[in-house]
């Protein structure tokens, strides 16, 4: 489509070949409009948990979009919502008790950092100080970029962005033998940067950095964070956008990792993929600290399509499904290292080797610099769609991290491809 006038995200449209045009989803795969299939390796960006055209998804759209399609949130509330919000809190540690609707990975951070901001305020203590990881990626929007302030990407907009304070990510991998070192390094630069300033909160992905490099940290290392948090009175942030919903093997990382932060977001698979949905949830004390007769002090943030019912509905569903089929997403790290160990172990191409749940992934050597902007993964990305596995490598970081309902023929499918495009690698 030469002449399209739709503007691609993270995309240079000048050297880009045009889109290919799907015509429908099935699973893990997705038919294009030239006859072709092709696997969908990274869950069309990390959404579509259980595959794409989920009969029960679609069938719960379609009753919603026959009862009530959308309602002003701040009004009114709805069964959606409320049950959504119930499932939710029922698998989520006792701490969190509140529901924030909005709509996306990107405003769900924002709400949490507004959240966070204000309830110190709301208390007369005025905290402006934030804490976050290197390599960190919470959004697009201005404060979510500022949150991961580090990143290559948003040099453009630095001048909009306000200061953040970050600190070295103790990412590690198989075999890395120097891993206690770097928690420890990382835990003693927090800890002076806690004793020297009154910060409102910290950010995390916990478990696994998405974006900066599928980066994997150990539940060691959050459960003293989250130590270091609580010893000095400042507020703890999940952002689990992405290693919500099963990810981590487990439905939440905090669940998997034995932590409780005090704020929690959640957007990509809350929905199942169907539709934009996001989640921020806090617990009592913040919630009291914004219940008041005076006005100003209420939570003064929202969205259209706040706590949308068709959204919620598919939620729900979603949900569900993770409840009566947990062996799909617990299975699949053990599924992941049988295929690499058949197809790609020992490939000398392929260090920092790692899984965690559903995803897996490792670095491809290169001469170029490690990095979002090294060619290789252009290469890979073309070279895979042209033998029908979609990826979209960060840079010289390979991964996957592949659709609940993906079969274990399927998975070796994958590796072998994989195998076969690694070995034309010069």
């Amino acid at each position: 489509m030469p002449n399209s006038p739709i503007w691609r995200p993270f995309t240079q449209m000048k050297t880009t070949p045009p889109a290919l045009k799907v015509l429908r989803g099935d699973g893990i795969w997705l038919e294009l409009e030239d006859g072709r299939r092709v696997m969908d390796c990274i869950s069309s960006w990390w959404v579509t948990i259980h595959g794409h055209a989920h009969p029960a998804l679609a069938e719960a759209l379609y009753r919603q979009a026959q009862q009530l399609e959308q309602v002003i949130f701040a009004n009114f509330t709805h069964e959606p919502a409320e049950q959504l919000a119930q499932k939710l809190l029922a698998h989520l540690p006792d701490s969190l008790t509140r529901v924030f609707f909005s709509d996306n990975g990107s405003t769900s951070v924002e709400v949490a950092l507004k959240m966070a901001y204000q309830y110190w305020g709301n208390q007369g203590d005025l905290r402006t100080r934030f804490l976050g990881f290197e390599g960190g990626y919470h959004g697009d929007t201005i404060g979510a970029m500022s949150i991961g302030g580090s990143c290559d990407w948003w040099r453009p907009f630095q001048p909009l962005m306000f200061s953040m304070d970050t600190v070295p990510f103790p990412a590690t991998f198989e075999g890395d033998l120097t891993v206690e070192g770097k928690e420890a390094q990382a835990l003693e630069k927090i800890e002076n940067c806690l004793k020297g300033d009154r910060y409102a909160a910290i950010f995390i992905e916990p478990l696994i950095q998405g974006a900066g490099g599928m980066r994997i940290c150990r539940s060691q290392f959050l459960r003293s964070l989250q130590d270091l948090a609580h010893h000095y009175g400042v507020l703890l942030i999940y952002d689990e956008v992405m290693t919500g919903f099963g990810r981590t093997g487990e439905l939440f990382a905090c669940l998997k990792s034995g932590t409780a932060p005090d704020i929690l977001c959640l957007s990509k698979g809350l929905s199942g993929g169907c539709l934009p949905l996001a989640v921020t949830m806090a617990t009592e004390e913040i919630y009291q600290s914004f219940y008041s007769d005076d006005a100003s002090k209420a939570f003064l943030h929202g969205h259209s399509f706040t706590g949308n019912p068709l959204a919620c509905a598919t939620g729900i569903t979603s949900l569900t499904l993770l409840e009566q089929n947990p062996q799909q997403f617990q299975q699949l790290e053990k599924l992941h290292r049988q295929c690499f160990d058949e197809w790609l172990r020992g490939h000398s191409k392929i260090e920092n080797i790692r899984f965690c749940g559903t995803i897996a992934a490792m670095e491809i050597t290169t001469p170029e610099t490690s990095g979002y902007f090294n060619s290789i993964g252009t290469h890979l990305r073309d070279r895979c769609l042209d033998l029908g596995l979609f990826i979209r490598p960060l840079g010289n970081t390979l991964y996957l991290m592949p659709p609940y309902c993906i079969t274990r023929e399927e998975l070796d499918q994958v590796y072998q491809t994989l195998c076969k495009v690694l070995s034309e690698v010069g």
